[in-house]
Parts: structure tokens; sequence; C-alpha cells
């Protein structure tokens, strides 16, 4: 996880939500992310889905079995149905999302029974730490108005 709050200040000091995304294969990291979609003119482009990619071109493969996530926070609906079609085993993430949270806040994709694959979530890892982040550069915003 502090990988992947190290990316998420990689986020925010380009303008962006500062969120960032690692994905592991055994005690390898195969792929990093981080929120891009203001710089990339792209709303695909969450810290989640940019690791994904690079994992699949990195693997040559779209499937991830047997990997972990780790995101600094809760995924969105978009993201979660990432996670379920590739087909990682385990995320982990720092803050909750009570808005927009598709892994238990306000939805629960990644344990859905409508779908053909469960992703165990492990949440609350650093979630002060990834919460202060999302403050402070919201806390900013809001005051640069």
């Amino acid at each position: 996880m502090r990988h992947a709050l190290t990316l998420a200040d990689r986020a925010e000091a380009a303008g962006e939500v500062p969120v960032g995304a690692v994905l592991i294969l055994g005690d390898d990291v195969i792929a990093e992310g981080w929120n891009q979609p203001i710089g990339h003119h792209d709303p695909t482009a969450h810290a989640e889905i940019v690791a994904l990619r690079a994992a699949g071109d990195k693997l040559g493969n779209y499937r991830l079995p047997e990997t972990t996530l780790y995101v600094t926070l809760e995924p969105c609906v978009m993201c979660a149905g990432a996670i379920v079609h590739a087909r990682v085993a385990r995320l982990v993430f720092g803050a909750a999302d009570a808005q927009a949270g598709a892994a238990g806040s306000v939805f629960d994709l990644l344990q859905s029974p409508h779908l053909n694959h469960r992703t165990e979530v492990t949440a609350g890892v650093a979630a002060s730490e990834c919460e202060q982040r999302l403050r402070t550069f919201f806390s900013a915003r809001r005051g640069a108005q």
C-alpha cells in the first residue's frame, strides 16, 4: 500500500485525484497506475484500469488470476467490473468511498452472485493515510474556487 500511496502522490502532482494502484503477482510488482483521466482526456484512466492494462500488456493476457491489486481508494463500478473481468484474485484498498464505492460501500460487485468471478476483498489498509490525502486534495480544490 505504501507504493500505491506514492503513486497517488504522483497523480496529485499532475492535478489528478490522488489515487494509486499496484498489481502484485507472487512477490513481484507486475504493474502500477495512478489516476490520469484529466491529463489523458480519458474517463477510463482510473488508477486501477491503468494498472490492469499495463499488467495485461506485460503478461500478454487480459486474465490476471492469482494477482492482488492494492488501491488507495475503494474502486468504482467501472473499476470493479474490470477487476472481475480480469479475474483478479484479491483486492486490498485503503479509503472507503461512501459515494461511489463498488467493493462493499455502496455496491458490492466483487462479491455479486450474479457474476462469474468473486474477488476477495480486504478493506481499510492504511485507511487514515489514504483518506487524509483525499481530504487534503479536495479541501485545497474547494479553497481554490
